[in-house]
């Protein structure tokens, strides 16, 4: 047998890094009357109509649930999406209540709106990923599955991981489950609305140091997320109900907007241990 030599990337998901290509990385590809009639979207704001441009006022100057709102005055096309980046910003705090992540969706709605399609990297964003993944303590935690292939997979006697044994480590992690930020209290931290589940994941051991008594093995993740709406997205109910979502879709996808989906970066290194 041959030693396995590190770096090594031991996964990646079949889903690719950077795949501009995705159908929630599009922008500017819907019309008003397919917003409307596809995709039911003709309450978007409470403050414009982003297609007729126009001011939204309440009968009289005072909001009513039983009255529909008056058009007011024209806006233009920039402030227009202006005030609806507002409102988009306004509506985010549902979903941001507390933690250190919360100002998070800030930071991404404004890069929507400023940063033409470029990625995004944050500190918060490693702190949350590495966090997640060392605190998942569930069979199926993505780190406990490299760990068990290490440890059954090592030649103590040699004092190497057979390159012949390689599959194994890949094995194992497909049959748990990679990081993502679903649980009940992303829901209100920040974390699900910014992230929730990921596109792409790459794991890589970047060095194996194996000793008489044990072995300590640094472990990285790689992991990218879109920020994006496809139309898979807005056409469920959980999403479309909220006003939040169908601003945000309105915004990317309509042609008089398109502003631009971008990649979501995080990344954590994380050291495991073994001992025999």
């Amino acid at each position: 047998m041959t030693a396995l030599m590190f770096p090594c990337t031991v996964f990646e998901t079949q889903k690719r890094m950077d795949d501009y290509g995705a159908e929630d990385m599009r922008s500017g590809d819907l019309t008003a009357g397919q917003l409307k009639t596809q995709f039911r979207l003709t309450d978007i704001s409470t403050k414009v109509d982003p297609y007729t441009l126009r001011r939204l006022a309440a009968f009289g100057g005072r909001s009513s649930m039983f009255r529909p709102p008056a058009a007011g005055g024209p806006v233009g096309r920039q402030e227009c999406a202006r005030i609806l980046f507002d409102e988009f910003r306004e509506l985010s705090a549902t979903f941001a209540l507390y933690g250190p992540y919360r100002h998070l969706i800030g930071k991404m709605i404004n890069h929507m709106q400023y940063g033409n399609g470029t990625p995004f990297r944050d500190a918060l964003l490693d702190q949350a990923l590495k966090a997640h993944i060392i605190n998942d303590r569930t069979d199926n935690s993505s780190l406990l599955k490299i760990k068990n292939a290490l440890d059954e997979n090592i030649d103590r006697v040699n004092g190497y991981f057979p390159n012949e044994k390689f599959y194994r480590i890949r094995e194992i992690i497909l049959d748990g489950r990679l990081p993502k930020f679903d649980r009940f209290q992303d829901n209100f931290n920040g974390m699900g609305i910014t992230v929730y589940d990921t596109w792409a994941t790459h794991i890589t051991i970047k060095s194996l140091h194996i000793e008489s008594s044990g072995y300590r093995a640094a472990v990285n993740y790689k992991v990218q997320d879109h920020f994006g709406l496809d139309a898979e997205d807005i056409l469920k109910l959980k999403f479309n109900q909220f006003r939040f979502f169908r601003i945000w879709f309105v915004l990317q996808r309509y042609s008089q907007f398109g502003f631009k989906p971008f990649m979501t970066n995080m990344e954590a290194d994380i050291e495991l241990r073994g001992a025999w």
